[in-house]
């Protein structure tokens, strides 16, 4: 069934996005899907970026920028989105093992709207490694390459 919400191109949309990862509002830092190419191992999100968002009243008063942290962060969710759709991975929590070669290059702020880029370089059952790019307009904001470690079972209890 086709969600009657889902903008033109979406391939997830937020609610698609939700039953995927474990990420919710005000933490959830990719609405929706726009490419999924797993024989390319590379998938595309966007996040736009509002006057409301709840970074904004303390980074930085009088002037707005989307914390560095937060775009590697919205990188991290969409390389989740792309780990949770292969075989094996539905359920299974991913959590950072390292966040490498990481640049920032472009001020983020409200009425921008982030494209998240990652292609994965590597995905075993336990450890997985994406390049990430953050751009607004065919700048780029961060990049980063991010790892990800899956813990056995029993251990996030």
């Amino acid at each position: 069934m086709t969600d009657p919400l889902a903008a033109p191109g979406a391939v997830h949309t937020t609610r698609e996005i939700e039953g995927l990862i474990p990420h919710r509002w005000p933490f959830l830092l990719v609405d929706r899907i726009v490419e999924y190419d797993p024989e390319h191992q590379r998938i595309v999100g966007l996040k736009a970026v509002t006057a409301t968002e709840w970074f904004f009243q303390g980074h930085f008063p009088g002037l707005p920028i989307m914390p560095g942290v937060l775009q590697v962060e919205a990188l991290a969710q969409t390389m989740g989105v792309y780990v949770a759709r292969q075989e094996g991975f539905a359920g299974r929590i991913g959590l950072f093992a390292g966040i490498e070669d990481c640049r920032f290059k472009r001020v983020v702020q409200p009425g921008d709207t982030l494209r998240l880029e990652v292609t994965m370089e590597k995905l075993g059952r336990r450890f997985g490694r994406g390049r990430g790019v953050a751009s607004v307009d065919g700048e780029v904001a961060c990049e980063a390459t991010i790892s990800f470690i899956i813990p056995s079972d029993g251990v996030l209890r």
